[in-house]
């Protein structure tokens, strides 16, 4: 009656005991019962994990438990003694799982505490500190200024940085044999093709993108490429970023108030801009624009060389031979641009005295940049 199981040989010797200690007599099944009962219920009592509770489980309700050992000899009892042994055994069942269920959910509990207890986070102690990176200086005045003219309902124009020499000279007004197209100052792919040399390569693609429509807000950030000597204040990459206004009866005065605004939100709003008469191909007339030295407030220092001034940007009125190129009637409409380097209002604006800076990737120089929005 007693097979061989899995069991362990503790476990596997106490349910033989016990399915032999049952059948013993029937005049004693009723009194062995309530002993198995009792030392079921004390096995289960002194359990102290999920896994002995579990063998206790087999042991005492498995299908090859005494128990169900004993339900086997219900055949040889008369059929009067059959329903009084059929209840006690199931009573007996009844309250060994009650018993286990109630350990089990015990133990779990108890499980779970230490548990959590092991996996405790001590909130007290100075957490992790993660590596956070931050933006360029470069791409983060080129950001402050782009969102500045969004906010004057300006659009952002971009465009390629191999450019055909058609776009970046003919329509700017610079024809063959301007020293600007000299190989000394140019990068040239071929014949045709080159990289380009200012962002008014942006300006002349607007252009045509738009003509004959009217009114044109753009601003066309970019990187551009001369061939120059690095130093402290020159590279033979740069960034720039143009700006285009065209439409019926625009003004040099649109043009200076657009650009006092624009240095008020750069660099202050106490700062002061003025022109001073310049020449370039794409604009007539032309202009250099200055503004009012921020660290000496235009009384003269060395960042401003003594005058209290300090050059930022050139400026003018859209040719109208550009106009004309482009598509447009220069008797029935006028422009304005201006082109504007990010690192040269990067180094006003942070005090930053060279160009290189930028370009070399030095961490403590770009950490000072980080910033938390």
């Amino acid at each position: 009656m007693c097979r061989k199981t899995k069991q362990d040989g503790t476990a596997q010797e106490r349910s033989c005991r016990l399915a032999a200690f049952l059948l013993v007599g029937k005049e004693k099944t009723m009194k062995n019962l309530e002993q198995l009962k009792e030392e079921g219920l004390n096995a289960i009592r002194e359990s102290q994990t999920l896994a002995a509770l579990q063998q206790h489980r087999v042991l005492y309700l498995g299908k090859k438990g005494p128990i169900q050992e004993v339900m086997k000899s219900m055949k040889d009892l008369s059929a009067e003694e059959r329903p009084k042994f059929g209840a006690a055994v199931n009573e007996i069942k009844s309250q060994i799982a009650a018993a286990i269920e109630s350990k089990w959910a015990e133990l779990e509990a108890k499980e779970m505490e230490d548990r959590l207890e092991r996996e405790k986070i001590d909130i007290t102690l100075e957490g992790y500190h993660p590596t956070v990176g931050n933006l360029h200086p470069l791409t983060l005045v080129q950001q402050e200024l782009e969102d500045l003219f969004i906010g004057l309902g300006y659009t952002i124009g971009e465009g390629p940085e191999i450019e055909f020499d058609l776009y970046n000279f003919e329509r700017a007004n610079i024809p063959k044999g301007h020293p600007a197209r000299d190989m000394q100052d140019t990068f040239y792919i071929n014949a045709e093709e080159l990289l380009r040399t200012h962002t008014t390569a942006i300006q002349t693609r607007q252009l045509e993108a738009y003509a004959p429509k009217l009114p044109i807000k753009v601003v066309c950030p970019g990187k551009v490429y001369r061939r120059d000597d690095d130093d402290a204040t020159h590279s033979h990459q740069f960034t720039q970023m143009e700006g285009l206004v065209v439409a019926e009866n625009i003004t040099l005065s649109d043009l200076k108030g657009t650009l006092e605004f624009m240095a008020k939100k750069m660099f202050g709003e106490k700062r002061v801009i003025r022109f001073r008469p310049s020449y370039f191909q794409f604009t007539e007339p032309s202009v250099e624009v200055d503004v009012s030295c921020h660290i000496c407030n235009g009384k003269g220092c060395p960042v401003c060389k003594g005058t209290g001034w300090i050059e930022i940007l050139g400026a003018g009125m859209v040719h109208p031979n550009v106009l004309e190129m482009a598509g447009y009637d220069s008797k029935k409409c006028s422009g304005f641009a201006f082109g504007v380097g990010i690192e040269r209002v990067a180094m006003l604006k942070y005090g930053i005295d060279d160009i290189r800076h930028f370009y070399t990737n030095d961490l403590r120089f770009l950490k000072t940049f980080t910033r938390f929005e």
